[in-house]
């Protein structure tokens, strides 16, 4: 194509993805931010021969029209659809399955330095945005990266934004680098004269070389790329795909690695996204001229229940902090955030700091509480133990996102919280089943003064029609049966009451127990539920392999009751509505009702 061609498809580009996201949901913001970058990308290099890495990978979606999958758009993040993040199964164009951040340089590292041993010659790219380079492990990567000469390049998308507003000292780097293209502009200016110069001209360069690096620092403080090794170039437009292209054959000629800083708007050539980057960072179906969200729920989120309760007891405790890893708005903390400024941390994309600076402020006796998704907090297993359980410090962990989250799939499924929690000396794990319980675990998680991690699901806070007792009274027991009992762990309950419900239209004396603490478990209540029944059943949001059930058939191996485990299977748990992945894994409310009567008529 030419220049004017691959405008004009960018344009078509953009029109595409709003029309296909207004449907279906998405990541749109952060994909009209690199259209051009990613054109500029399939247009220079030899793909998928050369290869490319997203950090994160949730802007890809231009990569995957451009790699031949525009048709499957109608099904994106839907059930067998079209992922919203790469995908080894679906192309030989995506080099891995990815959907977390701050990974790419280390990829990148580690597949140059396995080219360079089998004496391979093909190009290696990693696109990282400037919100992934809060995290640390991309530090440890630039170090290890640029140490080691090896020929890569790494383009910094540079859009101001993770999913809140980048934040840090990094952040204040990168914004002096943005207003310093004078030094580069007046760089190249100079060089070009003095090579014209015969005879002498090159000397002359060499003998500049201090007064080159004086002028840099003066006007730069602190190339942080180059002191690392790289070659540093930019900044670049991110929007101006001829400069893009030069600025990539520019890359491709130096032998070693190499940092592409390019500036980027997200959401550009959407209005609404442009004014609003946060909303559509990742979106639901909503009107394309409006930009309002098609559906609103008319009951209040769990993350919205845990936001507002921690205003509540924040206004009458001034010990009480709020931290965020670039999640303030996704985990509810904005109004928070606006109410008390200055007890509100956003460390940007850290969650192993986010942790570790919860215990210190812990330590020194604040009551901090971490509001974080269930798959990110992964990343800060060994702060939880060491830093907070280890020291036996007060902070709180709101984990958001807990269970199945629907279309982002294998990646952000929070399904494995329970068993890396478990096994945590004093932690205490609650599992609330409504709003109304997640706020009174709240208040009782912030007065334990010890480790306490607070799971709740992603979505509407369906408030179930249950008596509401105080927390630490321990497992509510809401029915008893004679058949039957069973365990449901926090967002089950909805499914749980239904299914007893059921069971008991078809002549199973079938009981139900919330244990709302999952750890320190209720061994008195389990005791007794097992000296009462024929048969206990768990169910959980969560893999069997360490979870919740597992735990209480530990407890009851040495008695004659058996249970039977409703749970996750130990795998990665594709796209799709939850509902949708419910029913295909067999604990949707039919099918359970005639597992339990076969298995409980089998006892009998």
């Amino acid at each position: 194509m030419s220049r004017e061609e691959l405008e004009l498809l960018a344009v078509s580009i953009r029109e595409y993805l709003i029309d296909t996201v207004a449907k279906t949901g998405g990541h749109l913001s952060s994909n009209l931010g690199v259209v051009e970058l990613t054109i500029a990308l399939h247009r220079y290099f030899d793909l998928p021969e050369d290869k490319i890495i997203f950090d994160v990978g949730h802007q890809c979606y231009t990569h995957k029209i451009l790699s031949g999958r525009a048709a499957d758009f109608a099904n994106l993040r839907q059930l067998d659809g079209l992922s919203g993040f790469p995908k080894q199964q679906e192309s030989d164009f995506d080099l891995f399955d990815t959907g977390h951040s701050s990974t790419s340089l280390s990829l990148l590292a580690g597949l140059c330095a396995a080219r360079d041993l089998q004496g391979k010659s093909y190009r290696t790219v990693a696109v990282i945005g400037d919100g992934s380079m809060s995290g640390g492990l991309a530090y440890e990567s630039l170090n290890n990266l640029g140490a080691s000469k090896t020929k890569a390049i790494v383009i910094l998308n540079d859009n101001e934004m993770s999913i809140d507003k980048s934040t840090g000292g990094f952040e204040n780097h990168l914004g002096k680098l943005r207003v310093s293209k004078g030094y580069y502009s007046f760089k190249k200016k100079v060089s070009r004269g003095l090579e014209r110069i015969p005879a002498v001209g090159g000397g002359m360069m060499r003998g500049l070389t201090k007064v080159r690096d004086s002028l840099k620092y003066a006007l730069v403080d602190g190339i942080l790329f180059e002191e690392l090794g790289f070659t540093y170039l930019g900044p670049v437009d991110g929007h101006d795909i001829e400069a893009l292209l030069d600025h990539l054959k520019l890359a491709d000629a130096c032998d070693g690695p190499v940092v592409l800083h390019v500036i980027t708007k997200k959401g550009k050539g959407y209005r609404n996204a442009e004014n609003n980057p946060d909303v559509f960072h990742g979106t639901g179906p909503f009107d394309k001229l409006t930009g309002k969200q098609l559906k609103k729920p008319a009951e209040l989120s769990f993350s919205e229940h845990f936001g507002n309760k921690l205003i509540e007891l924040a206004e009458k405790d001034p010990a009480i902090t709020a931290i965020s890893a670039a999640m303030i708005d996704g985990t509810g903390l904005r109004p928070f955030a606006r109410q008390f400024p200055e007890r509100t941390f956003d460390v940007g994309i850290a969650e192993q700091y986010a942790v570790s600076f919860a215990a210190g402020q812990a330590k020194a006796g604040m009551k901090p509480v971490v509001a974080v998704y269930s798959t990110f907090l992964q990343r800060a297993y060994d702060q939880l133990l060491i830093d907070v359980c280890l020291n036996n410090l007060p902070v709180v962990i709101a984990i958001d996102r807990a269970g199945n989250v629907g279309g982002d799939g294998e990646t952000h499924n929070g399904q494995f919280d329970i068993s890396y929690l478990d096994h945590m000396p004093n932690m205490t794990v609650l599992a609330p089943r409504d709003g109304q319980e997640l706020s009174s675990m709240l208040e009782y998680a912030l007065s334990l003064g010890g480790p306490c991690a607070i799971r709740y699901p992603r979505g509407t806070a369906t408030t179930l029609p249950f008596p509401h007792i105080p927390v630490g009274k321990g497992a509510q027991v809401l029915a008893k049966g004679n058949d039957c009992e069973i365990w449901a762990a926090g967002n089950m309950m909805q499914t749980a009451a239904q299914v007893v419900e059921g069971l008991r239209a078809k002549g199973i004396d079938a009981g139900l127990i919330d244990p709302r603490i999952l750890k320190p478990l209720d061994e008195t209540a389990l005791t007794a539920s097992a000296v009462r029944t024929r048969m206990i059943f768990t169910m959980e949001d969560n893999v069997q392999a360490g979870g919740f059930g597992e735990k209480v058939a530990a407890r009851l191996c040495n008695t004659n009751v058996p249970v039977r485990i409703i749970s996750w299977p130990d795998a990665f748990i594709e796209q799709g509505t939850t509902q949708q992945l419910r029913d295909r894994y067999g604990f949707n409310k039919d099918e359970l009702i005639e597992r339990i009567v076969a298995l409980v008529e089998n006892q009998a």
